[in-house]
């Protein structure tokens, strides 16, 4: 993150109004958090669980005039609502903490109709858009295959032109797809085919003769969405059908838009992680051990409580980040596809780390069925696989960030270091300071990493991703406190906890960022290049760890006020005097 992608020029595009107004929005969550606990009380959630049923009647129900949540994801000139990034992102985090598995359903027909969004022609969005809003349509993305995951150029469903009169009038679909959210219950499909042009979106109407649906997969999680694999044989499409018109489009059209759905997975795991934890905490206030509260041992809460709590507000602040940014139309033509890959990272990782914690902090009821800490522990694992797994994530960061490393030649962190170290000078309690030794850390890791060619090794190259988001969500985190406790987080921006609260959290975060990039850059530069650098000389990763030891000082201190605004024991500013 360069001083120029700086936070802080982000909350300015969150208060500009992409979207909804603020009250349309605040409706919005409460009217999606009330239908669905209506209809889906926690024993109905776990029977559906056990029985491994997708509601599709509450899908639908959601999906039409009982609450007609597709209009969020439609533009209003085609009869949407046209919600912004922010708007979704706050919906996603809403659905996915009251169930994954739903949230998914919903997901999938945005998803699949991605391809019409970013390259169907004005006739065919008028028309397939339309009918999403009018008559809440379900679709499915049928991109992904049994051999090829997550490497769409490695597709082999095939498109054969079919001529009459000498023209193209439609194409014969074959092949498979795997893994297909809404698979068995869509009513239409976006299918990934390779034509003579090259890969290819073309939309299919369920029914299609020589198109069906396998039986729903029989998941580890998210029991209540459905997930099919789909079948093509010699399955005809009319040349109307094939997105945009133009064939070998398929495969650019797909990376437009990750930056913006994967942003919606990162709030899958945001929402999904919070409900863990927060069950967790409501559990420590009643379980009594040797006389007094779960929620009054520090042991407890500073394991399985605090670290969660401030990675999932750490990975709130980039993807609110991101949002604003797409928000302003940064985000066209894939331009935030590694910002998004980061938001995913951070808020996926720390969905699925804060859900386990849930379970120890349950202990022997967490590890059973009739509590949803289990359910909700296998259901977010999933954010960390589809829409591209972690370890595709790590790649992305690092091969984007890397470049800018040697584009710049090594000024890229560093100038982000200044940056932060300026914001510390106007804010020295947001932990800024300390993100700028993570991400001064982090320029002399990829520096060390290029002199010894080290990234030639896979493992050192996903590891950098780690790092790197690490190190850049520390730098968004104290950029978004720095504006709560100037009274400038926008309205439509998630208001939980106060600027002091947030900064207590920033300064824990920073410091497990300016560790973990210090400590894990020299150990695997150590371990790729040998105790001495290239060219016999030392390595130079003394001073990266005497600073991010030096700035530990007061984390405990930290993790108790954390702790306090999240129990709401006392005010966390009279605790900072």
């Amino acid at each position: 993150m360069s001083s120029s992608m700086m936070p802080l020029a982000s909350q300015d595009a969150l208060a500009a109004g992409a979207g909804l107004d603020t009250e349309t929005l605040a409706m919005m969550l409460e009217t999606v958090r009330d239908f669905v606990r209506d209809a889906l009380p926690d024993e109905r959630l776990l029977q559906l669980d056990r029985d491994d049923e997708c509601p599709v009647d509450m899908v639908r129900a959601m999906c039409g005039d009982q609450l007609g949540i597709q209009l969020l994801f439609i533009p209003e000139e085609y009869g949407g609502m046209g919600g912004g990034a922010i708007d979704v992102y706050r919906v996603c985090e809403q659905m996915a903490g009251l169930d994954v598995g739903i949230a998914t359903s919903v997901l999938a027909t945005f998803l699949g109709s991605d391809p019409i969004f970013v390259g169907a022609t004005p006739e065919q969005k008028s028309q397939w858009l339309s009918e999403i809003a009018e008559r809440g349509i379900l679709y499915a993305y049928g991109a992904t295959e049994p051999d090829a995951g997550s490497d769409l150029a490695a597709l082999k469903t095939t498109a054969t032109p079919v001529l009459a009169g000498g023209t193209v009038s439609g194409y014969r679909l074959n092949g498979r797809k795997q893994w297909i959210s809404n698979g068995g219950i869509a009513d239409k499909y976006t299918i990934l085919a390779s034509a003579p042009g090259g890969p290819s979106w073309f939309v299919l109407d369920r029914g299609t003769e020589g198109f069906t649906q396998n039986r729903p997969e029989d998941k580890h999680g998210i029991r209540l969405s459905n997930t099919a694999a789909l079948f093509l044989d010699d399955a005809f499409v009319p040349v109307g059908n094939l997105v945009g018109g133009v064939e070998g489009q398929g495969l650019i059209q797909a990376q437009k838009v990750f930056g913006y759905t994967r942003l919606m997975v990162a709030a899958f795991g945001l929402g999904a992680g919070w409900s863990a934890l927060d069950r967790a905490i409501t559990y420590s206030t009643t379980r009594i051990q040797g006389g007094t509260p779960l929620s009054e041992k520090q042991g407890y809460t500073h394991k399985l409580i605090v670290p969660h709590a401030v990675r999932l507000e750490a990975a709130r602040a980039f993807i609110e980040f991101v949002a604003a940014r797409i928000d302003t139309g940064e985000g066209a033509d894939g331009a935030l596809n590694t910002e998004g890959a980061i938001a995913k990272y951070l808020a996926t990782e720390a969905g699925n780390l804060a859900a386990d914690a849930a379970i120890q902090a349950h202990g022997g009821y967490g590890y059973t069925r009739e509590y949803l800490v289990e359910k909700i522990r296998r259901d977010v694992r999933i954010t960390t696989i589809y829409e591209g797994t972690s370890e595709i994530m790590e790649m992305t960061i690092a091969r984007d960030r890397w470049q800018q490393h040697l584009k710049t030649a090594g000024r890229y962190y560093l100038e982000s270091a200044a940056g932060l170290r300026a914001l510390d000078t106007r804010h020295p309690d947001v932990g800024a300071g300390t993100a700028a030794v993570a991400c001064e850390a982090l320029a002399g890791v990829l520096e060390a990493c290029r002199a010894g060619r080290l990234t030639r090794n896979q493992h050192v190259l996903l590891r950098l991703g780690e790092l790197i988001a690490a190190a850049e969500g520390a730098g968004c985190f104290a950029g978004r406190v720095a504006a709560a406790l100037d009274g400038e987080l926008p309205a439509k921006a998630s208001h939980r906890f106060d600027g002091s609260a947030l900064a207590a959290m920033s300064r824990v975060f920073a410091r497990d960022a300016a560790q973990k990039v210090a400590c894990d850059g020299l150990r695997w530069v150590t371990g790729a290049a040998g105790a001495r650098a290239v060219g016999g000389g030392p390595l130079p990763g003394g001073r990266w760890l005497d600073a991010a030891f030096a700035v530990q000082e007061g984390l405990i201190g930290d993790m108790d006020r954390v702790a306090d605004a999240l129990y709401g024991r006392s005010d966390v500013k009279d605790l900072m005097k």
